[in-house]
């Protein structure tokens, strides 16, 4: 009974945190109107091996209303026709421009130094980083410099809508938003007077120029094998200002094709976040299972085993009554909407444990990660190794 009455306790002020977050969570206004001097901002777009989907980003970002903007496209050693068909558009629009990416140094990452590459082409004012498998809508950079301007921030991240068009990604792409909006207290971070460290995604990051080059670009991250978390970090390390804002009206991701994609996505993320603190992530996992999980078995095992205790049996059900709630919010407010996701919430945290705990296998095991054709491990002075699969060469 009394640990029933804790776990209900705990998603209570879950629920609480979660209500907080999504009523201060900022979003870009579809009626954002353009600033009278707008300042021109480049959007940098690394590319490695994405024949399949450059062609709707650039599609959609060459349609934006925004009236200063440039688009660089980083073709990062792709073997397929990626640079072939960034080619074909900038022959028709003087906005866009292809750069043929550098071999990788040692000690870079490969998506860190493409960055770092773009950044030094730029002419803009502010610098936006963008994944080459996003689209936008016509308005999205009238609406994030409105609100990165009204707001004087130094990065601007956030959640895109992530696209799932078959029913398994569906049970598991919302899964990741999920946790982090019911686990981060965003609403107390970005309405704190003191400048705190808040959510980057690297599917969409907006600089000032000024303070992107303050903090030392992406070179003070080059080893990194998730950059994203760390640019915020060091954001904040600078005093600057970093928020994270709801992306989902604007920009569109389609991330992962199928599970494999999914759960090599996702170890990439949670192997960064394990460089961090290992025992902190174990202890997420614990948690992740008691809040999320034990409710289920409870309920199953009280009229399978015991006797019915109705009062249990009552708490059990608001607790799994909770999680269904903030499920059901959480998705809405991302456009998740898919009613299978939902009922099936324990199907997608059992495959998001397994996808931390081989994180934190490979992390101790010091395998590395493997990601865009290579092999990122580390040495033992804490650098990060990448070798080319598939050849001989290690860089």
């Amino acid at each position: 009974m009394f640990i029933q009455i804790v776990i209900a306790g705990i998603l209570l002020l879950i629920l609480v945190n979660l209500i907080l977050n999504l009523i201060y969570l900022k979003s870009p206004s579809l009626e954002s109107k353009i600033p009278g001097n707008a300042p021109m901002v480049s959007v940098l777009i690394p590319a490695r091996n994405e024949e399949d989907k450059i062609t709707q980003c650039l599609e959609t970002l060459l349609k934006q209303d925004y009236p200063a903007y440039e688009i660089l496209v980083l073709d990062d050693e792709s073997t397929d026709s990626t640079a072939g068909i960034v080619k074909q558009f900038a022959a028709k629009d003087n906005r866009l421009r292809l750069i043929s990416g550098l071999p990788l140094p040692a000690g870079w990452s490969g998506k860190n130094y493409a960055c770092h590459q773009l950044a030094k082409e730029a002419k803009g004012d502010w610098l936006l980083f963008v994944d080459a498998d996003t689209t936008h809508t016509l308005n999205m950079l009238s609406g994030v410099m409105s609100l990165a301007l009204e707001m004087n921030t130094s990065l601007l991240s956030g959640f895109p809508r992530q696209i799932a068009d078959s029913p398994v990604m569906n049970i598991f792409t919302p899964t990741w938003y999920f946790i982090l909006m019911t686990w981060c207290p965003l609403w107390w971070i970005q309405q704190s007077k003191k400048n705190m460290p808040s959510i980057a995604i690297g599917q969409f990051m907006l600089f000032s120029r000024r303070e992107y080059w303050r903090i030392g670009g992406h070179e003070s991250v080059k080893s990194k094998v998730l950059e994203d978390i760390w640019l915020g970090v060091e954001v904040n390390k600078h005093g600057g200002k970093h928020i994270a804002v709801d992306l989902s009206d604007v920009v569109f991701c389609k991330m992962y094709d199928n599970v494999k994609g999914i759960w090599n996505g996702l170890t990439r993320s949670v192997y960064a976040v394990a460089e961090i603190s290992v025992i902190a992530l174990v202890a997420l996992i614990i948690f992740a299972f008691i809040c999320y999980l034990i409710p289920f078995y409870s309920l199953w095992h009280e009229y399978s085993f015991t006797g019915v205790d109705k009062l249990v049996v009552a708490i059990i059900i608001f607790q799994i009554a909770s999680i269904y709630l903030m499920r059901w919010m959480a998705d809405r407010r991302f456009h998740q909407n898919s009613i299978l996701s939902v009922v099936l919430h324990p199907v997608g945290i059992i495959f998001l444990l397994f996808v931390v705990a081989n994180a934190v296998i490979q992390k101790l095991a010091r395998t590395g990660i493997n990601w865009k054709g290579r092999l990122y491990t580390e040495e033992s002075s804490g650098d990060e190794n990448v070798i080319e699969t598939g050849s001989d060469k290690a860089i």
